[in-house]
């Protein structure tokens, strides 16, 4: 007698796995390209090496997603992840690309090194989960999608409410003119109710492509509006390859090493939270080996960043929030996904034109995605005991206060050691330091806590 697949593991038709896949890259892109953007930028590259780094990172971000979903000797968790450069290494690299000693070799190097660092420390880091009850990981989860609301927001508002630029030697603020325009954020709106529409009235793939056709629908509409431009689109080049080192031989320094290990400390902490809420979302439980093979395939996603010249690597929320739109479980859907970045890597004309997409049109899906992560989360908490143990409400109501301290106030930690500001300007990191301490403090650990999650997602999967 047959086994029955796992919808996980579920093989669908080759054209829907290729709508589905586009789906998931269309909603990634502009995080995905941002990181190098700003890179680039601060290192003054000439436009032509910024757009190299653009295809570099795609291509990274193609090779990473399939270590992460195809998996390879004891390397990939196998569920539908898509993998993109995180924003935590930003800081750190911002001020490793202002010393000239260091640059962007520098960068590289230290960027080889963490993925190596993350590759060692995976399976000590995955011992961890006992750590991560219910109340703990539905906190971490619901933090995740509020923090990523301010992205959502700020896409439909057309970009960042603030620049920042130098006057007379000074970094100041200086507002938007473009931000929150009522072109834009009516393309937005048009955006979130096509998706809500083919939500409520598709039946089937329609349903669940309702986030592509938006995007597609207001791309469309904003062409039409004339902000939607193809100039670089014709002027990029049809294809291209991406070597390794292709900026030269990488170097390595100390204090930038032991920095980007830091920062890939957060990077495992915040892809155990991904994971789970995954895990939930899809019904497939996640034990200590499973978490081990994600986060080490964070680090082998890193460590391809540093060899194929680009940036550390991380599990994007944005596509989890996606799983739990389209109900869709596949990993062979985002092995599609990983697939198309590969391509997007070599074929720069395609490229620019995903890029062209403007970022108010993402704002009016990104609204919707971001808020599944967040509503995954409360729905994990509706399972926690408050009424007979109320210490739970005090560990989920510091864990989000903390959560929401670098999202409310930027500066708050102004005063404290430039080195801890990797960890502190991570909020999904500090609810999660929070939610953990708290729960020991409170609760002590429990070895059946991974019994509890594994039981969680069955009764999820029988949902």
């Amino acid at each position: 007698m047959s086994q029955t697949v796992h919808p996980v593991d579920e093989v669908l038709p080759a054209p829907k796995l290729a709508v589905l896949g586009l789906q998931h890259v269309l909603v990634m892109y502009a995080g995905a390209v941002a990181v190098p953007l700003i890179i680039g930028r601060a290192l003054k590259l000439p436009p032509e090496q910024v757009a190299f780094l653009i295809s570099a990172d795609l291509f990274a971000c193609g090779l990473a997603t399939l270590a992460q979903c195809l998996g390879f000797l004891g390397v990939g968790i196998r569920l539908p992840v898509m993998m993109g450069v995180t924003f935590a290494s930003v800081g750190p690299m911002l001020s490793m690309a202002g010393d000239p000693s260091i640059g962007l070799l520098g960068i590289y190097g230290s960027v080889i090194a963490a993925g190596i660092f993350g590759i060692i420390v995976a399976p000590f880091v995955s011992r961890l989960l006992p750590l991560f009850p219910p109340v703990v990981t539905g906190t971490i989860i619901m933090v995740i999608g509020i923090s990523l609301m301010r992205v959502g927001i700020n896409w439909a508002g057309g970009g960042l409410p603030f620049f920042t630029q130098t006057i007379d030697g000074k970094m100041v603020q200086v507002a938007n003119p473009a931000y929150g325009q009522l072109q834009g954020l009516g393309i937005a709106l048009f955006v979130l109710l096509v998706i809500l529409a083919l939500i409520r009235f598709g039946k089937g793939f329609v349903a669940n492509v309702a986030v592509l056709l938006g995007i597609v629908a207001g791309a469309a509409l904003a062409s039409a509006l004339g902000i939607m431009h193809f100039e670089k689109v014709a002027a990029a080049p049809w294809f291209d390859v991406i070597l390794p080192f292709h900026f030269g031989v990488p170097t390595f320094h100390l204090v930038p090493i032991v920095t980007m290990c830091i920062v890939m400390v957060v990077v495992m902490i915040e892809s155990t939270g991904m994971f789970l809420a995954l895990s939930d979302m899809t019904g497939k439980p996640v034990d200590e080996k499973a978490l081990a093979r994600g986060l080490r395939a964070d680090g082998v996603g890193t460590l391809l960043g540093g060899v194929f010249n680009t940036f550390p690597y991380t599990s994007f929320s944005q596509n989890v929030g996606l799983v739990g739109v389209t109900g869709v479980r596949s990993r062979w859907v985002t092995v599609t996904g990983g697939v198309i970045m590969l391509g997007l890597g070599l074929l720069p004309k395609m490229a620019a034109l995903v890029e062209a997409v403007p970022q108010v049109v993402l704002g009016g899906a990104g609204l919707v995605m971001f808020g599944m992560v967040a509503a995954t989360g409360a729905r994990i908490l509706t399972g926690v005991d408050f009424k007979t143990n109320r210490n739970n409400l005090f560990i989920v109501a510091v864990s989000v206060g903390f959560g929401m301290i670098p999202l409310v106030s930027p500066n708050f930690f102004k005063a404290l050691p430039h080195e801890l500001h990797p960890l502190l300007e991570s909020g999904i990191l500090l609810c999660a330091i929070v939610a953990v301490v708290l729960n020991v403090f409170f609760n002590g650990v429990k070895r059946s806590s991974t019994e509890e999650i594994v039981a969680a997602a069955k009764q999820a999967e029988a949902h």
